[in-house]
C-alpha cells in the first residue's frame, strides 16, 4: 500500500482535491439555487434531485469544458511553436526524445505501436483527441443544462422559451464560455512565461534553479 500510494500520489492527490471541491460546490449550489428557485415561486430541490438538474449540470460542465479545451490547445501548440527560456516549450534548435518515431520492436512499446498503419496514427493523436473529444461532451452537457436552467428563468418572467440551438445562440451562454476560455488561456501564458525567469525547486514543471533564463525546456 505504502508503494501504490508513492507511485500514484500525485494522481491520488489532485483527484481527491477535485471531488473536495465538487462535493464543496454541489452544496453550495443548492442552497443558492433553492433561494433562486424561492424567489421565482417555484418548488425547492432535493440533494437528489439537484444533482441531475440544469443548474448543476451547467455549472460543473461549465468548467469542464475550459479545461478539456486548455489541455487539448496546450498539447497540440507545444508541438510546434516554441519560447526561448521557458520550461514548458521544447528546445529551439535540438531534437527532442518526444518527435522520434515509434520502435514498434522495442518489447515495452504499447500494443498500438506494434500495430501499426492506422492503429498507430490515432495513437499517437491520442492525447489531443481525448482532451478534444471530453471538451465537445462538457460544452454539449453546459449548453444541455444551461437550457433547461434559461428556460426556468423566462418562464419565471413570462418571456418564451428556446431549444438547444436557441439557447447556444444567446450572448449568456459565449458570456459562461469564454470568460472561462480566457481564464484557462491565461493560466497556460502564466506558466509558459513566468518558468522563464522563475524556479520551483524540485519541481517537473520548472528549469533548475541554476539555469540561466534563455534555457528552453526542462
Amino acid at each position: 500500500m505504502r508503494r501504490f500510494l508513492y507511485e500514484n500520489g500525485l494522481s491520488l492527490v489532485i483527484t481527491a482535491m477535485v471531488l473536495l471541491t465538487l462535493g464543496g460546490q454541489t452544496l453550495t449550489g443548492w442552497h443558492d439555487y433553492n433561494d433562486e428557485l424561492q424567489e421565482m415561486q417555484r418548488a425547492q430541490l432535493s440533494l437528489s434531485e439537484y444533482v441531475t438538474s440544469g443548474h448543476w449540470v451547467e455549472a460543473t460542465f461549465e468548467n469542464w469544458e475550459s479545461e478539456f479545451l486548455q489541455m487539448a490547445l496546450y498539447v497540440i501548440l507545444t508541438v510546434k511553436l516554441r519560447q526561448k527560456g521557458s520550461a514548458e516549450s521544447k528546445k529551439l534548435d535540438e531534437p527532442e526524445e518526444v518527435d522520434r518515431e515509434p520502435n514498434p520492436y522495442n518489447d515495452d512499446a504499447p500494443w498500438p505501436v506494434k500495430q501499426g498503419g492506422v492503429v498507430l496514427w490515432l495513437y499517437k493523436q491520442s492525447l489531443s483527441i481525448v482532451f478534444l473529444l471530453l471538451f465537445i461532451g462538457a460544452f454539449f452537457l453546459h449548453a444541455l443544462g444551461g437550457t433547461e436552467v434559461y428556460n426556468i428563468e423566462q418562464q419565471a418572467h413570462g418571456k418564451e422559451t428556446v431549444d438547444l440551438w436557441g439557447y447556444l445562440a444567446t450572448s449568456r451562454f459565449w458570456f459562461e464560455s469564454l470568460q472561462n476560455w480566457q481564464s484557462e488561456f491565461l493560466s497556460i501564458v502564466s506558466i509558459v512565461v513566468l518558468t522563464i525567469w522563475l524556479r520551483q525547486h524540485g519541481s517537473p514543471e520548472s528549469k533548475p534553479v541554476d539555469a540561466p533564463h534563455s534555457e528552453t525546456g526542462k
